[in-house]
């Protein structure tokens, strides 16, 4: 990114008339840093998937176990969350900084509200920083001098692709820009990610249901959202050992529990995972 895109007051670049993928994920969760456009497409998503709510907080839910297994467990102090969102409750840098109050942080997003919002996180969080910025762009992300300050991308880290991958699109080409950054981690890194999931023959009534949520989110101007099949998920890891259960159902990732009722058919249509480089 360039300096000069740096210089601009982000402010100056919030559109209240136009939908982004952060503040659809906020209202979605019902948080309050959103515009009433981005709450008309979440309506119109509801249409076809009246509990993607819960969807977004089961995604949310994936990530704190997973954040508190690689801090408690592996021994992980060091994370790139990219495409991060807004700040909501449960953030990566709470649930690490939980069991490691030195663990360091590093939020990444390219929604400006999303800067405006991860100021505050520098202002009162030595540990932790927000960086606007282009998760497409492997190469600008892991030159990036707040980046390159705050983190020793010499050690091993945990790269985080938390609903993100999927509004990059095929002609974007999610899994080279994977491969980009699974290259440049050092031995001892992990990397999480979960993604929309088409379980196409391995059940075609939810795949009807993920190729019409699809269709949805398109007609509701959101602009990406891509149901994709598990082998396609599964290359964007990268040929990485995957930890056990492997690529699975999110609330099967190692729950915290007992299941309190059946599954809405559209949490069905995400899949998580976490690969370890050896």
């Amino acid at each position: 990114m360039s300096d000069t895109a740096h210089e601009i007051p982000p402010s100056a670049k919030l559109d209240p008339t136009k939908p982004t993928v952060a503040r659809i994920y906020d209202a979605s969760l019902g948080g309050k840093d959103h515009y009433e456009v981005d709450r008309q497409v979440f309506e119109m998503i509801k249409q076809v998937a009246p509990y993607q709510g819960d969807v977004s907080k089961m995604n949310r839910r994936f990530l704190v176990r997973v954040v508190r297994y690689l801090t408690e467990i592996a021994g992980m102090d060091q994370y790139l969350d990219l495409g991060s969102g807004l700040p909501t409750v449960q953030n990566t840098h709470e649930v690490a900084q939980f069991s490691n109050p030195e663990a360091r942080v590093v939020y990444v997003d390219i929604d400006p509200i999303c800067n405006v919002h991860g100021r505050a996180l520098l202002e009162e969080n030595e540990f932790t920083r927000f960086v606007e910025g282009d998760l497409t762009k492997p190469e600008t992300i892991l030159g990036h001098p707040e980046i390159t300050g705050h983190l020793d991308l010499d050690r091993p880290l945990v790269l985080m692709q938390i609903g993100t991958l999927h509004h990059v699109s095929d002609e974007e080409d999610p899994v080279g820009i994977m491969r980009a950054y699974i290259d440049a981690l050092p031995s001892g890194s992990y990397v999480a990610i979960t993604h929309f999931w088409d379980p196409d023959t391995e059940n075609p009534e939810l795949s009807r249901k993920a190729k019409e949520l699809e269709a949805k989110v398109r007609e509701a101007g959101m602009g990406s959202g891509f149901w994709r099949k598990r082998a396609q998920i599964e290359e964007m890891f990268g040929g990485l050992e995957l930890l056990e259960p492997g690529l699975v159902e999110l609330d099967d990732w190692w729950p915290a529990g007992p299941r309190t009722r059946d599954p809405w058919p559209e949490e069905h249509l995400m899949l998580g995972g976490v690969a370890v480089k050896r």
